[in-house]
């Protein structure tokens, strides 16, 4: 089984703090020290915005062996955007996290991302989108009548907050998914929000309860024969697998 951990790397829990960084600022160092712990490599969906405000925390986690991959530049949805200002988006962040390091795996903000800008993605150089989710009702529809696109498309398996349950209830929702699962956190949830007014599902057990239970996740997945990848390299997998079958 292939496990691609993966971190939405944003501003706080937009829209409700999306002017504040305290997830990037605070939960970012712990976040790479229990990966290191747990043997994870991810991947970082880096805003470009995120990145041009901290760039020594993207060199950390490039540094750390992760991949780099873009989360848009401003954290806009893609759905509210015109042809011209979603390529603006996608150039601009591109040329930021580039700096960095290579950088060929998308996912859009809230996990939304219009077929109809596919091409955008593959005129800036991108090979994989991780865009769908399989929780949300537009992965099943366009599953029923794909896109003619030469990326490898690779959807969420859950959604993050499903990591922060109690033990019993994340792992029989865990023990059901297919390969290749891909888990997403936002480096937010790290940051202890629980007696403030944000929507339950962003502030229930943050904090050090995330990260512990977070751990427990990929402890959970181990114990299970899970190998972990990043999704660069769960695309070449997937890509792999789609050639042996059509041979």
């Amino acid at each position: 089984m292939l496990v691609c951990f993966s971190v939405d790397y944003e501003p706080d829990c937009p829209p409700y703090r999306a002017d504040t960084f305290r997830g990037v600022e605070e939960g970012t160092a712990p976040l790479l020290a229990m990966l290191r712990e747990a043997g994870a490599p991810s991947t970082f969906f880096s805003t470009g915005d995120v990145a041009a405000r901290y760039p020594d925390a993207i060199r950390a986690i490039v540094d750390a062996g992760h991949e780099l991959g873009c989360h848009g530049h401003t954290h806009r949805r893609f759905v509210d955007l015109a042809p011209d200002a979603a390529r603006d988006e996608i150039v601009a962040s591109s040329a930021v996290l580039r700096r960095f390091a290579p950088v060929d795996s998308f996912r859009a903000p809230n996990l939304v991302f219009p077929d109809a800008y596919l091409p955008l993605l593959e005129e800036a150089g991108y090979a994989l989108d991780s865009s769908h989710a399989k929780y949300k009702a537009p992965y099943w529809r366009d599953r029923r009548r794909p896109a003619a696109t030469r990326l490898t498309r690779i959807p969420a398996s859950t959604t993050s907050s499903v990591l922060r349950l109690p033990r019993a209830v994340r792992e029989a929702w865990l023990a059901r998914l297919a390969s290749p699962v891909v888990l997403f956190v936002h480096p937010w949830e790290f940051v202890d929000w629980r007696d403030t007014d944000l929507r339950l599902d962003c502030r229930f057990a943050t904090g050090e309860t995330a990260l512990r239970r977070v751990r427990a996740v990929l402890d959970f997945l181990s114990a299970r024969g899970a190998r972990f990848v990043t999704m660069r390299e769960a695309g070449a997998a997937v890509r792999h697998q789609a050639a042996e079958a059509a041979a």
